[in-house]
């Protein structure tokens, strides 16, 4: 199933709440001893997980389709950091990385049976009382879990707040009453979990066409001082690009980013040229921001405002810590997992 993204959590009776997950959404699917992993667009996914193919093999039941999400635990966070590390073509680098950080699905659908029942027709709340009954066979120690579900409102506000930064990526709300539709958006809603940040501007690059500024390019302070390239922002109006180059062409020619600097084109960016004017870094602005991995944040993030009253010194690292978050093993997941 396919979610619609909304704003809020949707009240009501009607609706099941469940985490979304920062992982590869996946279906498995086993008869015998045939292990089958697949992505949702269709490619599979099994050899870059052999850990989970034989994990999957080991449970009880010998017949069935979940639909879940593939995650990496470290400790009490997920890590999306080291799902990437797998999409490598050597065989010999998967099966050392499967050792090192092994992987675990979350499951949260049942679309067949281990009777070879096709389930998809049925409503939610029966998928996911069979779902959970299948789950009372599976060992306590499998790296498949049963992913958590509530129809409290309240507690899927709770996750928003206390699992910021663990791997949590928002609420799912399902209908209860929708069947499993495996390409519509009419069953479920998606509200992703989004943070601020206030973030350097260490440079800029020009818009394609126009003249105008196509992009900021953001920085944060680490430990020893130094300035680091973590993303950018372009979600600017024709008026705001005109103005941003006014503002920003007065401090060309400073000394940019310190630390890391920004490349050319990568899997995280989609700007078309690699060419950077680096600026004295004397403004701060605030975004909005999904994701901060590896270092960066994984998307392009949301221009909200500038912040003329921020020191640029104080824009740095720890501004991202989650101070209040919990442990996924709050949620009892995770266990016997990579420390």
């Amino acid at each position: 199933m396919e979610a619609k993204p909304v704003d809020d959590i949707p009240s009501g009776d009607l609706w099941q709440y469940e985490p979304k997950w920062d992982g590869f959404r996946c279906l498995a699917f086993r008869s015998g001893n045939e292990v089958l992993l697949q992505s949702k667009a269709g490619q599979p996914l099994g050899r870059y997980f052999p850990e989970l193919v034989e994990e999957l093999r080991r449970l009880p039941q010998k017949k069935f389709v979940i639909d879940g999400e593939i995650v990496i635990f470290r400790g009490k966070h997920l890590s999306f950091d080291d799902l990437l590390m797998r999409i490598h073509p050597a065989e010999s680098r998967i099966r050392k990385l499967a050792k090192e950080t092994p992987a675990s699905m979350l499951a949260f659908d049942l679309l067949v049976s281990e009777r070879g029942l096709p389930l998809v027709d049925l409503p939610l709340d029966e998928r996911r009382g069979k779902l959970q009954e299948f789950f009372a066979k599976v060992p306590k120690s499998s790296a498949v879990e049963l992913s958590p579900a509530t129809r409290e409102r309240r507690e899927a506000e709770l996750w928003m707040k206390n699992l910021s930064g663990v791997g949590f990526d928002g609420v799912i709300a399902k209908l209860l009453s929708a069947p499993y539709a495996s390409d519509e958006r009419t069953a479920m809603v998606k509200i992703k979990n989004l943070r601020t940040a206030d973030c350097v501007v260490g440079g800029f690059r020009y818009a394609s066409k126009g003249g105008g500024i196509g992009s900021l390019l953001l920085g944060l302070y680490d430990d020893k001082g130094k300035l680091n390239h973590v993303g950018f922002t372009s979600s600017f109006t024709p008026e705001m690009r005109r103005e941003l180059k006014r503002v920003v062409e007065s401090l060309k020619g400073g000394p940019g980013f310190t630390g890391n600097a920004p490349g050319g084109p990568s899997r995280w960016s989609t700007e078309r040229s690699g060419k950077w004017e680096p600026l004295d870094p004397k403004l701060v602005c605030e975004v909005r921001y999904d994701h901060f991995s590896g270092g960066r944040f994984r998307h392009g993030t949301k221009f909200l405002r500038w912040r003329p009253e921020k020191l640029p010194r104080d824009c740095t690292y720890q501004q991202l810590e989650t101070k209040h978050a919990k442990g996924l093993d709050a949620l009892g997941l995770g266990k016997c997992r990579i420390a």
